[in-house]
């Protein structure tokens, strides 16, 4: 079995393979496209002979997004990943209708210091579009 592992490019490919076999398809249902990602990226990191500690380190790079990071300069398959990454964040925080903690109209008022920041955008110009 540890062909799957080496032959394919990248986790993603493995996971889907899988996720999508028939013979598996109903065990895997409940099982998110990521974690089954998670669980190659373990294997081919045990497989390759990484400690725990390596692979746990590699796989949190890259799950998670650099604020930093310049999305710009990535090319397609990369921002894609970053873009999952982002939806998958939005869908687990979502708050939605059924949820008990749900509130409809929320009002917050934000503390009015004295000195306000202003920004170059939102000051008038003269400069006609």
């Amino acid at each position: 079995m540890s062909f799957i592992f080496f032959s394919l490019p990248d986790c993603t490919r493995a996971a889907e393979q899988l996720k999508n076999n028939p013979r598996h398809k109903s065990y895997l249902e409940q099982v998110s496209l990521r974690q089954l990602e998670k669980l190659f990226s373990f294997l081919r990191g045990y497989l390759s002979g990484q400690s725990l500690a390596e692979t746990m380190e590699q796989i949190r790079r890259e799950t998670t997004i650099d604020p930093e990071e310049d999305l710009n300069k990535l090319d397609d398959k990369e921002l894609a990943k970053r873009k999952s990454i982002m939806d998958e964040l939005f869908e687990k925080n979502q708050k939605k209708k059924d949820d008990p903690n749900f509130v409809y109209d929320i009002e917050v008022e934000f503390p009015q210091d004295d000195q306000q920041q202003s920004c170059g955008w939102d000051t008038e110009s003269t400069d006609e579009f």
